[in-house]
């Protein structure tokens, strides 16, 4: 009887687990890595996907270039560190 029932679960767990690994093949969790936004070009809507970045922040930003360094959002008083903090690795400053 033990041996049905662990047949029996081993069936509908093959059914219900999707599988997504392909043999041979690593399954792929982690997210795709993603171009970091550049503060002197991006357009406001780009600025808006960050956390953090609002309408007015967005206008601050692009109002405030060229930035030769991204911290310089913080030391012109555009954002707040708290908020640079976490955008801090998602932006670039290019030239």
């Amino acid at each position: 009887m033990k041996a049905l029932l662990t047949a029996l679960l081993a069936g509908v767990l093959s059914v219900v687990t999707p599988s997504f690994a392909v043999q041979g093949e690593p399954l792929l969790v982690a997210q795709a890595k993603t171009e970091p936004i550049d503060i002197n070009r991006a357009k406001a809507e780009e600025l808006m996907t960050l956390k953090g970045i609002g309408d007015a922040r967005a206008a601050a930003i692009i109002k405030g270039r060229p930035y030769a360094r991204k911290d310089e959002l913080v030391q012109k008083k555009i954002i707040p560190e708290s908020v640079y903090n976490d955008i801090k690795d998602k932006i670039i400053a290019k030239q």
